[in-house]
């Protein structure tokens, strides 16, 4: 995926909320179902790790993003937000 395309992407993801939560679980087969279901709905999601998830951020939007075969586009805080396709 070009620049732009995220960049674009991006802006679009500030305008949504969160819909797929990961807690203190981690990241499960529930979470990737639900994400894979929202991606090809939406084609962009956001998820928010709440304050009981204690892995590294970064290292869980790439998990997230490479298990689920999406785009990292932006991990911001504990938003990460992932987008359909490669």
């Amino acid at each position: 995926m070009d620049k732009k395309r995220i960049i674009e992407l991006r802006g679009a993801a500030q305008a949504l909320r969160a819909t797929v939560f990961v807690g203190k679980d981690g990241v499960t087969d529930a979470v990737l179902r639900e994400i894979a279901a929202q991606l090809d709905k939406h084609g962009l999601v956001k998820v928010k790790l709440l304050p009981s998830f204690e892995s590294d951020r970064k290292a869980a939007g790439d998990s997230l993003a490479s298990v689920s075969g999406a785009v990292l586009i932006e991990v911001r805080g504990r938003t990460v937000v992932l987008a359909k396709g490669r």
